[in-house]
């Protein structure tokens, strides 16, 4: 059975595999979201994530799409209350079509307020439980831009503060349209301002911090899980088989058709120097274990203690049944010691 792990300091308790839906609208039509849905709740998931960008990849044409597929299924299953809903707002983007007016994407009230009264009609329903910010108003690295050295970067003048921003989401929360504040590609230092401003201000705490996390990028090791054992911050864990490159189906060069690398050529992040290595060792070890690399990726990632929920995406039945299966899996010391030891050698090659 799946387990259910608490939300951050929050009374809420969530499935530890977390249904992603970023393919619904694009690579999966509105009935084959709805069966994805069906599965997971039956299989004992209650929590699902999705955002206003999505589906993925962006593009104004789309936009939207993967919220309005669940609004219908919520319309026609009559399964709000069944769901812990997680959505997004897009942080700093030079994107346009976000926004009645045009405007390049913020993180300032109005926009904030336009971007979840839309959440809100899409999904058909009347609040989120878990609103996340995708990413920071910073000028930041992100996504796979992460040099090796950090180089400081000097602020936008027209970057909105963190207190600015989490006072516009209190004041949803207080309207009864958001349960919970969430974070979603953030740093340590923003996640602790995030929390200072909410201790010091009155403002909402933040309950979770969405960041990628695979065998390819433990990243979030370094400083965040540290702040997840200190102050509750749980990790929702996005792309734990790194776009597909810890399944083996891209092994040697190779793009399987409907895949997304084949489809969208976006799979960058995980084409640096020293992941194919690294892919190549874990591909190995899942072999000597008995087990397949997606079961043995998919159980690391949901063995760890900092991890509150592991989000899940899949394009057919089969593929989400057998990942929900993986999170099952216990992997014991040993298992855990050999993928450290091959941690050591290969490092983080996808941060």
């Amino acid at each position: 059975m799946i387990e259910m792990r608490k939300l951050g300091r929050t009374d809420i308790e969530v499935s530890s595999v977390c249904l992603g839906t970023m393919t619904w609208g694009e690579q999966n039509t509105e009935a084959e979201g709805h069966a994805q849905m069906d599965l997971a709740l039956e299989r004992g998931i209650n929590f699902f994530d999705t955002a206003e960008l999505y589906p993925i990849p962006p593009k104004a044409e789309t936009q939207g799409r993967t919220e309005e597929i669940i609004g219908t299924w919520f319309k026609a299953r009559g399964t709000r209350d069944k769901v812990i809903l997680a959505s997004k707002v897009v942080g700093r983007t030079g994107n346009t079509w976000f926004r009645d007016d045009g405007s390049e994407g913020r993180l300032t009230r109005s926009q904030i307020e336009e971007a979840v009264n839309k959440n809100l009609k899409r999904l058909q329903t009347d609040y989120i439980d878990l609103y996340q910010i995708h990413w920071p108003d910073r000028v930041v690295s992100q996504f796979g831009t992460n040099p090796t050295i950090w180089q400081p970067q000097d602020p936008a003048p027209d970057e909105t503060p963190i207190e600015e921003t989490l006072s516009v989401l209190a004041d949803l929360v207080k309207a009864g349209k958001l349960r919970h504040i969430g974070l979603s590609n953030e740093s340590a230092w923003g996640t602790m301002r995030y929390l200072q401003a909410s201790e010091t201000k009155g403002l909402p705490r933040v309950a979770s911090i969405q960041n990628a996390y695979s065998l390819l990028n433990r990243t979030f090791e370094t400083n965040l899980a540290e702040i997840d054992a200190r102050e509750q911050v749980g990790l929702l864990a996005y792309s734990p088989l790194a776009q597909g490159f810890l399944t083996g189906k891209y092994r040697g060069g190779a793009r399987p058709a409907g895949s997304r690398w084949a489809l969208f050529d976006r799979q960058q992040r995980y084409q640096t120097p020293g992941a194919e290595a690294a892919a190549e060792a874990y591909f190995d070890l899942a072999e000597q274990l008995s087990l397949t690399p997606t079961e043995l990726a998919l159980a690391f990632v949901h063995s760890r203690p900092f991890v509150t929920s592991m989000i899940i995406g899949a394009t057919n039945l089969d593929q989400l049944g057998q990942d929900i299966d993986a999170a099952e899996i216990d992997l014991g010391h040993e298992a855990l010691e050999r993928i450290n030891t091959a941690y050591q050698i290969h490092g983080n090659t996808c941060p």
